[in-house]
């Protein structure tokens, strides 16, 4: 099945202001839907949706305090959302749209679509990096380190679920969507990629009691390690509250920065995260910081030497 990744997640909140000043303030673009609901899209039109938690458009809540209402996974073609639809059609009801695009609910309960993608193809050239002994990444006078650089969210890269039986939640997107495991945390932590996406993981399952089950956390892509840094340098000058980075992960790679928002789960920027093909044997780790992260670095405020120690 050619899935290509999330394509759109879709959350029901408290505080629509304060979500669409978090997202704006984040680097997404903001499009009003007209009828009380916001699109907040990343440079390839990848998005996160955001309603009122009563908005009769939402999809029907999990029984928990999550956000999360949707998932909408992009896939190549119209073949691929009819082969979902009839394979997903065999145990469940699956709703379909004059759109072509489908509905229904995975086996954690979690609320799932699936479409044509609509995402924008977007061609750009990576980070220049200085090497030694390799040819210069950038020419002479053209700065590594500029004030005025732009670090934008550039696609929705993968999001983190809690889920009361991994095991179970796994299978469904494995068995019945043929997604590939990468690598798991555990015996309960999966990392999982579709066939149309080499990225090391679109989805992470982390098993948890049934009254935690939702979302933890969604990430975008940016260019790479100087725009993740860049880009949250900015979003903590603007007051926004760092939960856990800047780093680099192990598992995938890429490098992090997550952060607290008003949608009760973390948003992170990530960067420079692996790429897999069918030849890539999964790894295992038990869970822990020491398999979590390669390296951890704190967010200080800028000091001079000479000016005294930086402040914490």
């Amino acid at each position: 099945m050619r899935i290509i990744g999330p394509e759109n997640l879709v959350f029901g909140v408290d505080n629509v202001v304060a979500c669409r000043t978090f997202f704006r303030d984040y680097g997404l673009r903001e499009i009003s839907l007209g009828d009380g609901g916001y699109r907040f899209e990343a440079i390839d039109g990848t998005a996160v949706t955001i309603r009122a938690r009563d908005d009769a458009k939402l999809p029907p809540p999990l029984p928990t305090a999550t956000t999360l209402r949707q998932t909408v996974w992009g896939c190549e073609d119209q073949d691929t959302v009819d082969t979902v639809a009839a394979e997903l059609s065999r145990d469940r009801n699956v709703t379909r749209y004059d759109d072509g695009s489908i509905a229904t609910t995975d086996d954690a309960g979690f609320q799932i679509a699936f479409r044509v993608t609509t995402r924008r193809a977007i061609e750009l050239s990576p980070e220049k990096v200085n090497s030694p002994g390799a040819p210069p990444g950038r020419a002479p006078n053209d700065l590594g380190a500029e004030d005025e650089a732009e670090a934008l969210p550039l696609t929705l890269s993968h999001l983190v679920l809690f889920a009361p039986d991994t095991a179970k939640a796994a299978a469904f997107y494995v068995e019945r969507l043929k997604f590939l495991v990468t690598d798991r945390l555990g015996a309960d932590g999966p990392f999982l990629r579709p066939r149309a996406n080499d990225d090391h993981h679109c989805l992470f399952l982390i098993q948890t009691p049934p009254h935690m089950q939702g979302i933890e956390h969604l990430a975008f892509h940016v260019q790479g390690p100087t725009a993740l840094m860049t880009a949250g340098t900015l979003f903590v000058n603007k007051g926004y509250e760092s939960f856990w980075g800047p780093g680099r992960h192990k598992f995938g790679s890429n490098w992090f920065w997550y952060f607290n928002s008003p949608m009760g789960c973390h948003v992170e920027y990530d960067a420079d995260m692996d790429k897999h093909d069918e030849s890539w044997v999964p790894r295992l780790a038990e869970p822990g910081a020491d398999a979590s992260q390669m390296f951890l670095f704190e967010a200080v405020e800028k000091f001079f030497p000479g000016g005294g120690p930086p402040s914490h």
